[in-house]
């Protein structure tokens, strides 16, 4: 944003209440089979500036976010080192639910043709090689525009696209199920998205698609802030509170 001048300004804001500031990248595809990049800033009152002896670039400060920190020696930094990133082996079609043919799911016929005619030549060459494959598999799609023109676009790496707040119904995800000479659509169901976004399958959905699906667009992946609070929080309140004890001994 402002080509990193919101960002700057927000983490001098920071600065000026008192806390040191750090900055992380996690997406989602290291815990569950979604891409989603999110940035997260972690700030500690009180605490100045530290020295690295470590390499800055890193799984969760990509070169980018590590280029910006390095650059800007004007906000008061304190950062941690932290460990490589999990390698997820979880793929969509390990989250979807075996809906039956008739469940009211999936489009009619006719409304699947449609979506099939919104895509571009190479996309539906992708959704053809798909329904000739022996078995079913799955890919996600996402309508988008371009020159003014609405196309259903396919993403079929066993990856589904960032899960949005369904404004308007564009942010809805579509699921494409082919195999054996044929293919149905349908949009994600909420069950799906939560496993998407890393919650177990205890947690209770009680509420309509519409708003579950907003919910899940508009939230963070679960195990990525679960990893967070493990291998950042924890530490550093672990560490706090040793300094604080040593202290209080010492009196």
């Amino acid at each position: 944003s402002h080509n990193g001048c919101d960002f700057e300004q927000a983490l001098l804001a920071l600065n000026e209440l008192g806390y040191a500031v750090d900055a992380v990248i996690l997406n989602a595809v290291h815990w569950a089979p979604q891409s989603r990049p999110r940035l997260f800033v972690v700030g500690q009152l009180g605490m100045s500036e530290n020295a690295r002896s470590f390499t800055l670039v890193s799984d969760a400060r990509p070169e980018a976010l590590a280029g910006f920190i390095n650059s800007h020696p004007n906000i008061r930094w304190h950062i941690r080192d932290l460990p490589p990133l999990p390698a997820s082996h979880t793929r969509l079609a390990d989250i979807i639910e075996d809906l039956p043919d008739d469940d009211p799911h999936w489009w009619s016929k006719e409304r699947a043709e449609y979506f099939m005619n919104q895509m571009s030549v190479k996309h539906q060459e992708q959704a053809r090689e798909m329904i000739r494959r022996r078995s079913f598999t799955y890919a996600t799609a996402f309508r988008r525009v371009r020159n003014d023109k609405s196309l259903a676009e396919l993403r079929t790496d066993g990856i589904s696209g960032c899960l949005r707040t369904p404004r308007g119904g564009s942010g809805r995800q579509i699921l494409f199920k082919a195999g054996r000479g044929k293919y149905q659509v349908r949009l994600l169901t909420a069950r799906e998205c939560a496993r998407l976004q890393g919650v177990p399958d205890s947690y209770v959905i009680d509420v309509p698609l519409n708003q579950a699906l907003f919910g899940f667009g508009d939230a963070v992946c679960v195990p990525a802030v679960e990893w967070i609070t493990g291998n950042y929080l924890t530490p550093v309140a672990a560490a706090l509170s040793n300094r604080q004890s040593f202290a209080g001994g010492m009196k």
